[in-house]
């Protein structure tokens, strides 16, 4: 909305600073953290008076949870998502189709964790809605997707699969584009709410992966950027630079009062929304496979629950003391603030091997 003021402008006044995405991203960084500080405290009183108990525990988790979190409120997912949209309706361009697209996964799969954790207080289970709901919603909302991606972007790219370091190399997949990127989408939803189970353990590795894709939606909506580092030009796709500094700024308003011990949890609201938002970027930037590797955290996390699931399933045995795999480090012994610090090395480290591949050919 803010953009329009430029038109304000005569070229040299302070008006002039609303074309510019880098000026527009730190005003959505800010509103969205003053935003996120000014409502988080009411919202989260709130949710207490609401929920009384708070989030079930899982009755299989570690018995630390039962002691310590028990009581504590979730769904602060809506905090994030709030802080999010109004910063993105102020600060981003409204003609922009790959900022709606984002904003429409993040509602749609915000939307489908909030009745999820909906039903787990009203029923006081950890169950929530039946797993094929949720995924079959989900590939729902990822399908509209795609197809608004393909219809905007450039007929070259809209149904390619870039690949990192090879800058020649485009994968083009036909139809197959289509089930691919739906995967991306939901698969990164599902991940980040798989992470999701340690206080502060999944929004910092979100905040990472959201400002590594500020910066590669920033280079490839630029054609003098995407020409110096030989990657896909994508009209518009810089716009998403805008979308994600919100992001980081609504992280950062969320882990003041997620941070050891919370106040409040994300819940599927937040982690299925944050995660879904990841996803649409990556699909939007033409980047799905470095988002395997800025989010490998995520991935590690999936893949966990993967092994353990299938591995019980064909031995009895289990691989891990407990899945996601930072509950196993948890049944080591190591300390929770010890396991969400070294995870969120991890994450930094990942982020900059995915940036790598910007210039890396």
């Amino acid at each position: 909305m803010l953009y329009f003021l430029h038109y304000l402008s005569d070229g040299g006044d302070v008006f002039n600073l609303f074309r510019y995405i880098t000026f527009r991203a730190g005003g959505a960084f800010f509103t969205s953290l003053v935003f996120g500080f000014l409502f988080s405290k009411p919202i989260i009183n709130s949710l207490k008076r609401r929920q009384g108990e708070g989030q079930p525990i899982r009755e299989d988790g570690p018995d630390s949870h039962k002691e310590k979190k028990a009581g504590t409120p979730t769904m602060g997912g809506v905090l994030i998502i709030g802080s999010l949209l109004v910063s993105s309706l102020f600060w981003c361009r409204y003609d922009i189709g790959y900022v709606w697209v984002v904003i429409f996964v993040t509602l749609g799969f915000g939307l489908i964790g909030f009745v999820d954790d909906y039903s787990k207080i009203r029923a006081r289970n950890s169950t929530g809605i039946s797993g094929k709901v949720r995924l079959s919603l989900g590939l729902i909302i990822a399908a509209i997707a795609t197809f608004w991606v393909i219809s905007i972007q450039d007929s070259m790219l809209s149904n390619a699969l870039a690949v990192p370091v090879f800058k020649d190399v485009l994968l083009n997949l036909g139809w197959l584009f289509i089930p691919f990127a739906m995967f991306v989408i939901v698969g990164s939803a599902n991940s980040v709410n798989l992470t999701d189970g340690l206080d502060g353990l999944a929004i910092m590795p979100v905040m990472i992966a959201s400002g590594s894709f500020g910066v590669i939606a920033y280079a490839v909506g630029r054609i003098d950027f995407s020409d110096y580092l030989e990657v896909h030009y994508i009209a518009g796709a810089g716009e998403i630079a805008v979308f994600s500094a919100a992001l980081i700024g609504a992280g950062l308003g969320f882990l003041w009062y997620n941070a050891p011990p919370a106040a409040v949890f994300m819940g599927d609201t937040g982690s299925l929304a944050l995660g879904g938002a990841l996803g649409a970027i990556s699909v939007c930037t033409k980047h799905e496979i470095v988002l395997a590797i800025i989010g490998g955290l995520f991935v590690i996390e999936a893949l966990s629950v993967i092994i353990q699931v299938s591995f019980y399933k064909l031995t009895g045995k289990r691989v891990f003391l407990m899945a996601p795999i930072h509950h196993h480090f948890e049944k080591l012994g190591w300390a929770e603030p010890q396991i969400v610090i070294r995870f969120w090395i991890i994450s930094v480290i990942l982020a900059l091997i995915g940036l790598a591949t910007l210039k890396l050919r």
